[in-house]
Order: C-alpha cells, then structure tokens, then sequence
C-alpha cells in the first residue's frame, strides 16, 4: 500500500513535467524533487542498514522497474557511507537528502531535527510467552503438495518474491526463501505494520491506558478528513513523509470533510495519528514507544528482529515503517489466530480480533486488516479487495510491493509471504493462489485418514 517510498518514477516524471512547465503546482519542481531524494536515501538506508541488502540491488528492485523511472535515472545518484551509517541522494549534482541509521531505530531523514537514538534496551525485554514456531533452521515441507505450492509462489508470474512462511496449528511446516534473503533478515513489511500498530492499541485498551473508541474511526480509515491521495511529489501525502518532522500533527491538521465514521479511505495519515496516540499514552517520547512494544508485544511474542522506525518527534511511523523476519510476522499473525492470547496469557482484549476481521461500512477491510468478504463499493486504488480463492474467514495484512500477513481460522492456518512486485495490488490473485493451495495441500487424504483411523484402532 502506500508508503513513505512513493512511487518515484512517477513523482520524478511529474516533477520534471512541472519543471518544464513553470511548475504550477503546490509544491514547486525544487521541493518535489527534494521529497524524491529524501524517499531514495530513506529506502535504500534502511534496506542497507536494517535489512543487511545491498544498495545496488535494492535500487535496482524497488525503484528502478518504477513507471517513469527511465526520465530521471540518468541524473539521479546515492551514495553509501559506511562508516557515518549514512545514505545520501541527489538530483542532477542537487536537492541533496540523507537518511542517517541509529541502532535499534532504523534509519531517518536528517531534515533540521534529528534526535539522538533511543534504540530498545534488550534487558527489559521478557522472555517470550509463545512456544517457540520453529528451531533454528528452514523448514522444508514434509509433503511434495504443500512443497509445490510453496515453490508457486517464487515462479516468476509472481514477480520477486523473496519469502514465504507458512504456520500450521502454531508451527512452521514449510518456508522458502530467495538467495539473498535468510530466515534472519528484517524485511520492510510497509503497511503489515499497521496490523502491529492495531495490536498496541489492542494491549493499551486491555490495560486500561487508552481508550480506543475515538481512534477506531483512524483504525478503520473512516476519520473523514481531506483524502490523502496522489503520491505524485505535489501532494500532501509524500510531503508528509519526505519533509515533515511531525507526521503526525501535519496528519491532524487536514479539514474535516465529512463525519467520522461515515466514509472510507485508504488513510496513512489515520494512522500516524493513531501512533501519536500511542506514543503519549505509554509516556511521550521514542524511548516510552521502544520500552512498551519490546515489553509488551514484541517480547512475549518473541519478535526479536523487530525494528520500528520514528520520525523528528519521536513518533513511530506505524503506517508504515517496522522491519521484521518472516517469522516475526507469522508471530503476529499467530496471537490473532490465538484470539489475542499467547502463552495462555491474554494480550489483547477478548473481541479485538474478532473486530479486526469485522467489516467496515460496504468496503473490504476491517480494523488493522484487510477482508475477503464480499464488498459492493469499488476498490478506490483499482485492485480486488481480497483474495480470489482463499476462504472467506481470511482476512491480512497488506503491504507495498506485495507483502502479507494472512491468518486463515477455519484453516488454523498463518502464511506470510514477501516481495517486490510492482504490479498494481502487490499480487492478490497469486496470494489467492497460494493460499488455496497450501490448504489443499493440508487436507487429509483418503490414505492418511485410513492410516490415522488405524493407528487410533491400535492404540485402542
């Protein structure tokens, strides 16, 4: 979904349209392609620094394949310090950015206001309460069905995907990953995060720290301020992620439009003022936020490799931008399968699952989730609202460039699947696909069903 990396090739040709124009726009030609260097040292600081890639080849997948792309590529150039844990962008020799990395903290644009680290401080996180999902190495399939269609899911019609996780009564039973990905890497899950976001709130009303009414319409993208749309380089949207040091009192400052509850839109600004929301109620600054989620979430579920990225005022940028392991995710996706209980112990309030997977107004999403329920309104970004093929119990998380968290009931069943896929809707239908396949690959044949009925018969 969208994200604070645009879509560059986009805002690059419509930046050098408005530069040959005279640039009649909200933004002038300068500054979009400031947003545009910023966007480039942002992604691939962090996709070096927190995902352990290389830039070339981050470059190469993320941005370059990006429509329009081929008007600036020529002029554009980053540079990699090492040694400052820096990336630095320019345009044609100007409208110089960098993204500086913080351990702990991934990476963030130097725009005038950048705070010291306050990276999580692993001794106050507890142990995890979640029985371990897998040991320390991949797990290969155990049958040719289910290998097959995990192995589906990197044919190339599906463009890059880099991983696949899938858990089965809360235990990995298959997973594959690309060669430059391993079980270790910290993958950028864009939106996914607002699944994590949803949780926090989830862990806070259940403590009785927040109350979560007034942010359910934020939660369900039904807050009804001024639409959000465009990520073109002249727009509010790509503003606020590439020049704006609090995201989140820029997001609070749109008109209302219409009232709460009544309208629904795809909405990141919602939920940087959901994440504002949590950051004051656990104590105000970055360090409060890094204290609560590696205490109360990410520790219990055992998310070790979790990195949570803020901006200038010390607010996560719960939109968009936390970084775990595939495994980490399928974690996630667990505790909702669980009801929102781990280890026996309960997290999240008893109905906060069952209301994330509640349709909002006639649109295919929930709270934190996407559905696959039948929807009667138009997708507003032109894709299906959910997954051609899986069950209609499913619902996910979604990201840019093609990222899910899928938590199947019916099936006792979490798939994670990661990537770079630049088609429109990151993939739906092949998710679609590889959900059903994994569930026909689980359903117990005539023979192991023979097999189990004469085991039982032997036991008694």
């Amino acid at each position: 979904m969208m994200t604070f990396l645009p879509r560059l090739g986009g805002l690059f040709a419509a930046s050098v349209v408005a530069g040959a124009l005279g640039g009649c726009t909200s933004l002038p030609p300068g500054r979009n392609l400031k947003v545009a260097t910023a966007g480039v040292s942002q992604a691939l600081c962090s996709a070096v620094f927190v995902s352990r890639r290389d830039i070339d080849q981050a470059y190469r997948e993320e941005m370059r394949p990006q429509g329009g792309m081929w008007m600036i590529d020529w002029a554009l150039h980053y540079e990699l310090d090492p040694r400052k844990r820096e990336v630095r962008t320019t345009v044609a020799g100007g409208f110089a950015s960098r993204s500086v990395y913080r351990e702990g903290m991934g990476c963030q644009v130097d725009n005038g206001r950048l705070p010291p680290p306050t990276p999580a401080d692993a001794s106050v996180q507890p142990p995890p309460r979640l029985p371990e999902i897998a040991g320390p190495q991949p797990v290969a399939a155990a049958h040719p069905k289910l290998r097959a269609a995990v192995d589906a899911a990197f044919d190339p019609s599906w463009e890059a995907t880099k991983a696949v996780v899938v858990l089965h009564r809360g235990r990995v039973v298959a997973e594959r990953y690309a060669p430059d990905v391993t079980l270790d890497t910290a993958w950028h899950a864009h939106s996914i995060s607002k699944s994590a976001t949803h949780a926090m709130v989830g862990i806070l009303a259940r403590q009785g720290r927040l109350d979560p009414r007034p942010l359910d319409p934020l939660l369900r993208m039904t807050e009804g301020k001024a639409r959000f749309r465009g990520y073109t380089g002249f727009d509010d949207a790509t503003r606020m992620w590439s020049l704006e040091p609090d995201m989140a009192a820029y997001a609070e400052a749109r008109p209302q439009e219409v009232p709460p509850g009544t309208r629904w839109d795809y909405s990141d600004p919602g939920y940087m003022r959901v994440s504002k929301a949590i950051r004051d109620a656990v104590g105000g600054t970055a360090a409060d936020v890094q204290r609560f989620a590696h205490t109360e979430l990410f520790g219990p579920l055992g998310m070790r490799s979790v990195v949570m990225e803020f901006d200038a005022a010390g607010t996560p940028v719960g939109a968009s931008h936390f970084y775990g392991t595939a495994r980490d995710w399928a974690k996630l996706g667990l505790l909702y399968l669980n009801h929102g209980e781990v280890g026996g112990e309960r997290l999240l309030p008893v109905n906060w699952a069952r209301e994330a997977a509640t349709q909002t107004l006639d649109v295919g999403y929930g709270s934190g989730f996407w559905l696959n329920l039948p929807a009667t309104s138009q997708h507003p970004l032109g894709f299906p609202w959910g997954l051609p093929g899986a069950p209609a119990d499913a619902y996910f998380g979604y990201g840019y460039l093609g990222q899910y968290l899928i938590v199947v009931p019916s099936a006792d069943l979490v798939i994670v699947r990661f990537g770079l896929t630049h088609e429109r809707g990151g993939g739906r239908v092949q998710a679609g696909r590889l959900v059903a396949g994994v569930i026909d690959s689980l359903a117990p044949s005539p023979s192991r069903q023979h097999e189990a009925l004469e085991a039982a018969t032997m036991v008694r």
